[in-house]
């Protein structure tokens, strides 16, 4: 393996684990805010009280988080000096103010808040503490919109000029709102929901499973399915956008996603097969006459490219082939899995509603419980990190889908990367790889525990102060 191999590993692996906590915390802090609204409609009922212990516990989820994310990028944005220069070099006047404007807008702005979000409650109003949440979300929100913008400009480049073999700003607005901007911002918001809400509905129905439940369990457990239930269908309309944005763009990611080896008409899709490069051909494939074109290009007679018009500037087809129907495999397990629990939901909640005592103003006392048989818990509970599968993959289709290049058609991978001797990039990436693992394993098991110990608010005093309370909270 040589350096620019290594190096490219290394850079996956950086962002791979990057990636999982921002694909969390985008949506989940909307999940704190969603929370902290209906504990302020419901102040003065036994259900405020609910909605408070389901914020309590998910705010120190997105703290935990937030952390993680926040170190890990700081990681990846060394690389562009250690190991991958040239990209500053010859981008650095367009990535440089992109990556500032994302600090000195979003970072500083969740910052800001941040403490009074984790530590504010009994200390200041709670119309205080509620803005403090929504400004955190906005900022979370905000860093994706630049750093989207920045890596949707690296696939479809605009905005700029080339002098000297470097790139300068022309029009920032064609620059920030590149062609496939809009797409990727959206997908990626979508992403982040599906991501939080099976973390949501996983994490409750082990508690469930566990008899380790405080009020806010049920709660949690339902925002969560519902929002993946109603965010399913909508990702995958924006993904059917993506894709025409994309054939529109960059054909030779698409030629590789669907193994398109030769250009035809009413291409054909293929479900499953081993796409096999030397030959230029998909061995065992499994396909359906027509569909690919209907799909890509809604035009059942429409002409896709093949891999062969791009001899030597395509990406490499097996990862690309395959993290596409992992992400869409996924995808579609998440839509089973989140509608067949919202319909459950749904049936319940009628049912309760009909038998319901008319005489009396409030609701039966078994209102509250999940109509869910253990089963399904467990179904919900294996799907906890089904949203982190879906997102790497992917991540993947979109980054190996760019190879060779850097920026899309303009500067190579090979080019940009860092003289470097093998060996020492080869044990910077397995110390890297190490560390990840520990990290990683160590933030499964700690979201184990805060499950299994769900922490209570302590009531703030009527003077609107508490006594101090770590961040774990008494257990």
């Amino acid at each position: 393996m040589d350096t620019l191999l290594l190096s490219r590993m290394q850079f996956a692996a950086n962002i791979s684990f990057h990636i999982l906590f921002p694909a969390i915390n985008i949506a989940l802090c909307w999940f704190l805010v969603y929370f902290r609204l209906r504990y302020s409609a419901a102040r003065g009922t036994p259900a405020a009280q609910a909605w408070e212990e389901a914020y309590y516990l998910w705010t120190k989820v997105f703290a935990l988080s937030f952390a993680l994310g926040v170190v890990s990028g700081v990681v990846m944005s060394f690389q562009f000096g250690t190991n991958w220069p040239g990209y500053m070099e010859k981008v650095g006047n367009i990535a440089g103010p992109l990556l500032g404007y994302e600090v000195l807008t979003a970072f500083f702005l969740e910052a800001s808040f941040l403490g009074i979000m984790l530590f504010g409650r009994g200390r200041v109003s709670d119309r205080v503490h509620m803005v403090a949440t929504l400004m955190v979300a906005l900022g979370t929100t905000l860093s994706a919109f630049w750093i989207l913008s920045l890596n949707s400009w690296m696939q479809t480049p605009a905005g700029f000029r080339i002098e000297d073999g470097v790139a300068h700003a022309e029009s920032w607005f064609q620059i920030v709102f590149n062609p496939s901007f809009p797409y990727r911002l959206v997908h990626m918001l979508l992403a982040s929901t599906l991501t939080a809400s099976f973390l949501i509905a996983g994490l409750s129905a082990y508690q469930i499973l566990r008899r380790t439940t405080n009020a806010g369990t049920q709660k949690a457990l339902v925002a969560g399915v519902v929002a993946a239930a109603i965010a399913i269908p909508l990702q995958i309309v924006a993904g059917d956008l993506h894709g025409l944005n994309t054939l529109e763009h960059q054909p030779a990611k698409i030629a590789a996603i669907e193994g398109i080896w030769h250009t035809e008409r009413r291409a054909p899709l293929t479900l499953f097969g081993l796409p096999n490069e030397v030959e230029g051909r998909t061995d065992y494939a499994i396909t359906v006459p027509g569909l690919a074109s209907l799909i890509l290009a809604h035009d059942i007679d429409a002409e896709l490219k093949g891999l062969s018009e791009f001899k030597g500037e395509h990406p490499p087809v097996a990862p690309v082939f395959w993290s596409f129907r992992v992400m869409v495999g996924v995808g579609l397990l998440m839509l089973a899995v989140s509608w067949w629990m919202a319909w459950t939901l749904w049936r319940y909640g009628r049912k309760m509603r009909r038998v319901q005592p008319a005489s009396e103003g409030r609701p039966s006392p078994h209102v509250e419980q999940v109509p869910l048989a253990r089963w399904q818990l467990r179904v919900l509970a294996g799907m906890t990190f089904s949203g982190w599968v879906a997102t790497l993959a992917g991540w993947y289709v979109t980054e190996i889908g760019r190879q060779p290049f850097m920026v899309y058609g303009l500067y190579k991978v090979a080019d940009m990367v860092a003289p470097h001797a093998p060996g020492m990039v080869l044990s910077t990436f397995v110390a890297y790889l190490a560390l990840y693992l520990f990290l990683l394993v160590a933030y499964v098991l700690v979201l184990m525990y805060m499950a299994k110990h769900p922490a209570m608010p302590v009531p703030a005093s009527p003077q609107g102060a508490r006594a101090a309370v770590p961040l774990g909270g008494p257990t």
